[in-house]
C-alpha cells in the first residue's frame, strides 16, 4: 500500500487483525533494509495486532523526489506524516537501528502518541556505540577515504554481513533479507542517499541527551530486546537504557544485529505479551 506524505509516494505494510480497535504496533526498520524485515513479525502477529511498517525515504518501494534532501530530520519529517496521514493517534513504537533515531524524534515531537516502545538493537546511548560504529559517525565529507568506506559497506558483501556478524547459526538464515536490501541499494540513486544519511549521523548522537532525558520525563512502558553480538551497538547499549527506565523488560539473545532472523520465535511471544499490557 502506498501514502502520499509531502510528494513522497510511502509504501507501506499493514496487517488487518481479527479486532478492528486491536493495539497498534508501528514499526521503524533499520540500515539498508526496509520494512519487508518485517514480514514473519507481521505473519506471525498480524492476525491479533494491526502492525504498521513504512520504507523511509531512500529505502524499499518508497519514491521519492530527485531533490529530496536526506537527513534524519527529513526521514522523521515524512514519518510523522504517515502517522498523520493514516489518522494514528496512539500506538506502541517498535525502534531498530535507523528507526530509533526516526522514532525519538518522533517521541519528542508528540509524546502524546507514545503509548510504549520495543526497542532492539535501536541504540541512544554513547556507551552503546561500538568502536567501528564510533569511527563510522566521525566520518565527514572531507574525510579522505570516507565516501569509499560507507561505499564499502553498500556491496553485497557488506549487506550479508551486517545480516550474518554475530549469529549462531549464519547458514541457517534465509538469504532473502541482504538480497532483497541489496537490490533496493542497487537502485539509481540510493546509494547516494545512504552517503548523505551517513554523514548525517552523527546528529543523532548529539541528541542522546535529549532522548534519556524524554525517557526519564515520561518513562513509557517499555521492552528491550537485543542481540548482544551486534557489531555496531552492542550489549551496554541495552542496558544503558534500564538507567533512565529502571521498569524496562529487558532480554538479550545470543545473536547479532537482526536479531529477528534469528530469534523471531523467541521475540514474538515477548512483544505479544508486551502489547497486551500496554
Amino acid at each position: 500500500m502506498y501514502a502520499d506524505v509531502e510528494g513522497v509516494r510511502v509504501f507501506y505494510r499493514e496487517s488487518v487483525p481479527a479486532k478492528p480497535d486491536a493495539p497498534v504496533l508501528l514499526l521503524l526498520h533499520g540500515f539498508p533494509s526496509g520494512s519487508h524485515q518485517f514480514r514473519q513479525l507481521i505473519a506471525e502477529l498480524g492476525d491479533r495486532y494491526r502492525l504498521i511498517a513504512p520504507d523511509y525515504p531512500g529505502f524499499g518501494h518508497t519514491q521519492a523526489p530527485e531533490d529530496f534532501t536526506y537527513s534524519f530530520d527529513r526521514l522523521a519529517d515524512i514519518t510523522e506524516g504517515f502517522v498523520r496521514e493514516l489518522g494514528l493517534t496512539r500506538f506502541t513504537m517498535y525502534v531498530f537501528d535507523f528507526g530509533a533515531p526516526i522514532g525519538f524524534r518522533l517521541a519528542l515531537w508528540h509524546p502524546e502518541w507514545i503509548a510504549g516502545l520495543v526497542i532492539q538493537n535501536g541504540n541512544a546511548y554513547e556507551e552503546g556505540l561500538s568502536a567501528g560504529a564510533r569511527d563510522f559517525v566521525a566520518l565527514r565529507p572531507e574525510t579522505p577515504g570516507a565516501e569509499e568506506t560507507i561505499r564499502g559497506l553498500l556491496t553485497l558483501s557488506g549487506t550479508r554481513g551486517q545480516y550474518e556478524s554475530g549469529t549462531r547459526h549464519p547458514e541457517r538464515l534465509s538469504p532473502d533479507g541482504w538480497t532483497l536490501d541489496q537490490h533496493f541499494l542497487d537502485l539509481p540513486g540510493r546509494k547516494e542517499a545512504q552517503i548523505a544519511l551517513a554523514f548525517d549521523y552523527h546528529s543523532n548522537v548529539e541528541q542522546y541527551d535529549r532522548w534519556q532525558a524524554w525517557l526519564r520525563e515520561h518513562t513509557p512502558p517499555a521492552l528491550i530486546v537485543w542481540g548482544r553480538n551486534d557489531p555496531f551497538f552492542p550489549e551496554p547499549g541495552a542496558r544503558a537504557y534500564l538507567r533512565d527506565l529502571p521498569g524496562a523488560e529487558l532480554h538479550v539473545f545470543d545473536t547479532g544485529h537482526f536479531a529477528l532472523e534469528e530469534d523471531l520465535p523467541e521475540i514474538a511471544p515477548l512483544i505479544a505479551r508486551f502489547l497486551d499490557r500496554v
